[in-house]
């Protein structure tokens, strides 16, 4: 298995458990807080889709599917185009509303797409380039490719719980 394969097993996983935990749920449900400073599940597929979306732009220096597929204005957010959820405060993260799963996974697939592409071109020794500076020691592609994925599982896995949370919730009733 070369670099690129293995990135986008990684990828793949993610794409998974994104799917499972928004495919075939209410809208509502979406949006539920299991406590009043809860991250929803479209919060966290949203912010997820936007770390990934923002850090594979940059390092692929292209425009990121946010803004270049106009999803910016499906999504209606009342933030700056450049936003990506990271510090958000619970009420930000409340005013992330979408009106249907297909919303979010549109917009996830087709950054999940860009990033396939980016990973399939990625040869030798191209993990060792440098792309941030401003950390100390600073940071290779290959560390933000990996901080990426672990950013993106442990959100996508805290959305899947949330579900699992909710449809115990509701089957309990």
């Amino acid at each position: 298995m070369n670099t690129a394969e293995v990135l986008a097993d990684a990828f793949g996983r993610i794409k998974e458990v994104v799917h499972e935990a928004v495919e075939g749920i209410a809208t509502e449900h979406l949006h539920a807080r299991l406590d009043p400073r809860a991250n929803t599940i479209a919060w966290l597929v949203w912010h997820l889709t936007r770390i990934q979306d923002d850090h594979i732009a940059d390092v692929a220096g292209r425009e990121q599917v946010w803004t270049a597929r106009d999803w910016a204005s499906r999504f209606d957010l009342p933030f700056p185009p450049e936003a990506t959820g990271y510090g958000h405060t619970p009420d930000e993260v409340a005013a992330v509303r979408v009106g249907s799963p297909d919303v979010l996974l549109g917009y996830y697939d087709a950054v999940h797409d860009e990033t396939l592409e980016f990973v399939a071109g990625l040869r030798g020794t191209a993990l060792n380039r440098v792309v941030d500076e401003s950390w100390s020691p600073p940071v290779t592609l290959g560390v933000r490719l990996v901080s990426v994925v672990a950013d993106d599982l442990q959100h996508a896995g805290q959305a899947a719980f949330v579900r699992g949370c909710l449809e115990r919730r509701r089957s309990s009733r």
